[in-house]
């Protein structure tokens, strides 16, 4: 985190032109409060979000951000939601869509957070406040949650190191299949993956997935396990459960059974780690993300501070001291699924243990 140093300017004339700013900005501050307190509950939200291939989105963030919305407002405020679908012009155009409604602040899940830099000044040029969710997006952004994402790039690691056990060598040869270089997530996943594997095991291929896709996933390790040999590698870091899927199917094709990691507990995951295909996931409670975010955005468009929601700060390239959430992580393997996800209630017995997946679910005492 960076904390930015304020220079004042000193001299009578620009004493006074500064004084006259001031005047003016508290005017406008003050017409701004006084337009955000009139309307009370009744706001209109824009949530954002960047596409559908992962199932979180659609299943958990949405409606647990509109839920806490509703329930902020007094079931008053108006939400209004599209899905990007990967595609970063065509959220480009819904914030443009978003500004043209005039909703009275923004929460968005950038699909590319360098590219959605141009669209957050506009619509803060437009006076509609920014929430950035989950993805540090660029620009003038007001508030920011998402998970600790180098943590659970070193949680992913660590745990791969602890599957290994003895075979945690500086000789064992592992693949790193990382996230996508527009999310600058993936970025701080893959920091956090190398400061726990560095120098433990040898990184024998690497790739940056596009679009985080699972289909790239398994042509990606395909390569790897020409390139090196299937019976040569001992583990896969996969930055995502939803590659990890593709990452498997590619294992089992060429009859290799190592490791593999994940992220976001999705249930194909948490069933994968159910059978052993998949060793484990990081569990990242969605709730207390979306609910911040929710929080968030309705304090900014009633024009209230976000002191006692925000204890974090943080800083993107082109933001400083941007009050955010952090929330903490937590490994998910076959050992803790019932004090996790179950507990939680993101998933029930039954929606795990379905057919082919019940023998295992007994294994493991998931009744």
């Amino acid at each position: 985190m960076r904390r930015a140093a304020v220079a004042v300017a000193a001299g009578a004339m620009a004493v006074s032109l500064a004084a006259c700013g001031s005047a003016k900005e508290s005017g406008d501050k003050a017409d701004s409060s006084k337009s955000a307190a009139a309307k009370g509950d009744n706001i209109k939200v824009g949530l954002l979000l960047p596409e559908n291939k992962t199932a979180r989105y659609e299943k958990f963030d949405r409606p647990l951000i509109e839920k806490k919305i509703k329930e902020l407002t007094n079931n008053k405020a108006t939400i209004q939601y599209n899905n990007a679908r990967q595609d970063a012009s065509l959220q480009a155009q819904q914030v443009d869509t978003m500004i043209t409604d005039k909703v009275d602040v923004l929460i968005v899940d950038a699909v590319d957070a360098k590219a959605i830099k141009n669209s957050v000044q506009k619509a803060v040029d437009a006076g509609i406040k920014v929430v950035a969710y989950d993805r540090l997006a660029e620009g003038p952004i007001s508030a920011y949650t998402s998970f600790d994402n180098e943590e659970v790039g070193k949680t992913q690691g660590e745990a791969l190191l602890t599957a290994l056990g003895d075979k945690a060598t500086k000789s064992s040869k592992i693949v790193m299949i990382n996230g996508s270089v527009t999310d600058p997530n993936a970025a701080q996943f893959k920091k956090g993956a190398h400061a726990a594997l560095d120098g433990k095991v040898t990184i024998a291929k690497e790739y940056d997935t596009k679009e985080w896709s699972p289909d790239n996933a398994n042509s990606e390790m395909e390569t790897a396990i020409s390139a090196i040999g299937a019976e040569k590698i001992a583990g896969v870091y996969s930055a995502n459960d939803g590659m990890a899927g593709g990452i498997i199917t590619a294992l089992k094709a060429a009859g290799v059974s190592v490791p593999v990691t994940g992220q976001d507990a999705e249930l194909a995951g948490v069933q994968r780690i159910v059978t052993g295909d998949q060793y484990m996931s990081v569990y990242k409670p969605y709730a207390p993300e979306a609910e911040a975010a929710a929080a968030m955005a309705v304090a900014l468009a009633k024009g209230e501070s976000l002191d006692s929601i925000a204890k974090d700060k943080v800083s993107s390239g082109s933001a400083t001291d941007v009050p955010s959430v952090l929330v903490p992580v937590q490994s998910l393997t076959k050992d803790n699924i019932k004090d996790t996800v179950i507990k939680d209630g993101v998933y029930t017995v039954a929606d795990i243990c379905t057919g082919k997946y019940k023998s295992a679910c007994d294994k493991l005492g998931l009744k």
